[in-house]
């Protein structure tokens, strides 16, 4: 894995109550996969304790925030490890964060874009691809599911899109 770039696996929404809790929304495989580690942001967030909220988030205490001052400031605070210790992956799956900013071709090579998101709506990933820019405007959008008919084949510098997926 390139570099050992931070993975996010959460970011603060909100303080919760008086006493330093702050509200997380959890991206990746939710707070199993966070209650895996103790420090975040390079050793800035030290986790003492997580809960469910039972909304698909959590509530999370650090040691280092201990009123609610504190716990409106991390507001949209990111929640950061470094790649290296995200357990190794099998055959065929990915880190979300591997595939942002991935150049997107289509098989006959034509350059489609670049990944600029991840999305889960439930049955299976779904990868929004941003269009090179036109006259100075952002590219236009679209969305592939990420499975064998529309991905042909990816690595760690581009992915390859299935022409009857590329759209115009």
């Amino acid at each position: 894995m390139a570099h050992d770039k931070p993975v996010t696996l959460a970011a603060v929404s909100g303080a919760v109550g008086v006493t330093g809790e702050v509200r997380l929304k959890l991206f990746g495989d939710g707070i199993a996969m966070l209650k895996q580690y103790k420090s975040f942001n390079e050793g800035a967030l030290t986790l003492t304790k997580i809960r469910d909220d039972n909304k698909g988030g959590a509530v999370a205490r650090f040691a280092e925030v201990t009123d609610r001052n504190g716990a409106e400031r991390l507001r949209s605070t990111l929640l950061t490890i470094p790649s290296s210790l995200l357990p190794e992956l099998g055959e065929g799956e990915y880190y979300h964060a591997d595939l942002l900013g991935l150049a997107a071709v289509s098989e006959t090579g034509e350059p489609l874009g670049t990944i600029c998101a991840v999305e889960n709506f439930g049955a299976q990933d779904v990868i929004e691809i941003e269009r090179p820019p036109v006259d100075g405007k952002p590219g236009k959008k679209f969305m592939i599911p990420m499975n064998e008919a529309a991905v042909i084949e990816w690595d760690d510098k581009r992915l390859v899109v299935n022409a009857d997926f590329a759209e115009g």
